[in-house]
């Protein structure tokens, strides 16, 4: 099974996905992210684009490199990556069904102040490349991606209370671990 933590910059992905692995026996994280910066180090480069995403190879090595990947170790994947192109998430999400894979697709959402506020708090000086998703975000969030996946708003949550609603949502509970009350603001 793949575990996709969807969301923009500031929703808490990365943090949050670290502690769904820990919740999900068997469970390792893919930053798919990391296949884009291995095609962004081809040289001479690929055609030039603002994000790796429009690379058709990106979305097809993500979908291979998952396959093979659970080929490999069974269990399950926990993705965090932000896919905000309804094209895109329907290759992704269909090549990874022509391999029989089930996805649990979750986008982390927070209201736009907070997502600017968090994302603003993250880095002393703001990063212009994380605001500029602010607003496809919001456009995706309306037009197809809330639909699409089941939606965990964090604005209240702490990334631990994001992960046990995930982890619970996604396996129904089989983590000893989440009958702890989580930590943090309720």
């Amino acid at each position: 099974m793949i575990v996709w933590i969807n969301g923009t910059h500031g929703a808490g992905k990365t943090t949050t996905s670290a502690l769904v692995q820990q919740l999900i026996p068997n469970s390792r994280v893919f930053d798919a992210e990391k296949v884009g910066e291995t095609l962004m180090d081809i040289t001479p480069g690929l055609p030039e684009t603002d994000n790796f995403q429009h690379w058709p190879p990106w979305r097809q090595l993500v979908v291979e490199t998952a396959h093979r990947v659970l080929d490999y170790t069974g269990g399950t994947l926990v993705m965090p990556m932000t896919v905000l192109v309804e094209q895109y998430w329907r290759e992704i999400s269909g090549g990874l069904a022509q391999h029989a894979i089930p996805v649990r697709h979750f986008v982390l959402h927070a209201d736009q102040d907070t997502l600017r506020r968090r994302i603003e708090e993250e880095h002393p000086v703001p990063s212009p490349f994380r605001l500029k998703y602010l607003e496809p975000y919001a456009e995706a969030a309306r037009t197809w991606l809330h639909a699409e996946a089941e939606v965990v708003d964090t604005t209240h949550l702490t990334p631990a209370q994001a992960a046990q609603q995930i982890v619970l949502r996604a396996t129904g509970g089989i983590s000893g671990t989440l009958l702890a009350r989580p930590e943090g603001r309720h």
